[in-house]
């Protein structure tokens, strides 16, 4: 590992070049950039899910840590680690304090990895608008997280009115064994589905994306029967024109299967660590058509994998906002006192 503090960006990429060649690895064999926006406090969390899925997905690792923004003085450090610590990468940290942090891209443009696919994964609160975020707008890829948000079903609503294709989100991730389950159901039947019901908490996005994407496969309403019984999504009910009804029930890892004149059966369903979460969607890279349909279900919007894959960089001063919004609220306690 090298370590570099109140450093440059030249000095970083000449850094990793130069571990590159001690390390043996003067030829790329790297699948993608994938580009970690994450704050200080969570900066081992996420290198624990980037190293599972580069495990994976060979790929060249950017942390991008952002700190202190209304700090007089800029300054970058940063650590370089190959095939180490982080598993079969190379890996850069990267701390940003000042000003500097809104400009990352000027530190990682040139750190990417030519001519393979970019991807920019947030692991806290979802930006509000990812056009303002350059991390976001040269991805071919991005990766939200709507559970982390202090809202997650109005997070998934902002998603909806943000998303370009190539936008998904780990809670939609997180439901891909539900869905797997839930289909596989109908492998020997063809009979119509007029009902649905999800048991939930009321604030999973889980199941809001799982509705979802049952009304928009099988052109129903589902009914999300609200429940603290569990902590996440505990049941999914469809009930078929042929009076049959099929169940599938959680409880701990294992789901419970119940189908109308079949005997039960107990299947797998284990809640999968982060990174393991992190390495299915970096399967693939192109637009997920069927995410953008069950998340404009979601939001009661129309066509979002027709919008522009590309966006346009927005730029935003968060300083600058902070310091107008004071100038407000200074300004209208001064308008109050007679």
């Amino acid at each position: 590992m090298i370590g570099l503090w109140d450093t440059t960006g030249n000095e970083v990429v000449k850094a990793l070049a130069a571990e590159r060649r001690s390390a043996g690895g003067v030829a790329s064999g790297m699948a993608l950039t994938l580009i970690v926006v994450v704050d200080e406090k969570r900066v081992r969390e996420a290198e624990a899910a980037a190293t599972i899925a580069a495990a994976a997905h060979p790929c060249r690792l950017l942390v991008v840590v952002r700190s202190e923004v209304d700090r007089d003085r800029n300054r970058l450090d940063a650590e370089i680690v190959v095939g180490g610590r982080l598993g079969p990468c190379e890996a850069v940290v990267t701390r940003m304090y000042g000003r500097l942090a809104l400009h990352a891209e000027s530190v990682v443009m040139p750190l990417l990895v030519p001519d393979v696919p970019v991807v920019t994964w947030w692991h806290g609160e979802p930006p509000a608008e990812i056009a303002t975020d350059f991390l976001g707008v040269v991805a071919d890829r991005r990766i939200t997280d709507c559970a982390q948000a202090a809202d997650p079903i109005e997070a998934l609503r902002l998603r909806a009115r943000d998303y370009a294709p190539g936008d998904t989100d780990l809670a939609w991730t997180r439901i891909t064994p539900w869905r797997t389950l839930v289909a596989g159901a109908f492998d020997t039947t063809d009979a119509r589905v007029t009902e649905a019901r999800v048991v939930a908490p009321p604030t999973d996005p889980t199941a809001a994306l799982m509705c979802g994407w049952l009304g928009s496969r099988l052109g129903i309403t589902p009914h999300w029967e609200p429940s603290d019984d569990a902590p996440r999504m505990r049941e999914v009910r469809l009930t078929c024109a042929n009076g049959d009804v099929l169940t599938l029930t959680r409880e701990d890892s294992v789901a419970t299967f119940q189908r109308t004149g079949q005997t039960d059966r107990q299947l797998p369903l284990v809640r999968r660590p982060l990174g393991d979460e992190l390495a299915e969607e970096l399967r693939r890279l192109d637009a997920d058509q069927v995410y953008a349909e069950a998340l404009g279900a979601v939001a009661g919007v129309d066509g979002l994998d027709a919008r522009p894959g590309q966006r346009v960089h927005v730029w935003k001063d968060p300083a600058t906002a902070k310091r107008a919004e004071a100038g407000v609220t200074a300004h209208a306690g001064t308008s109050a006192t007679p």
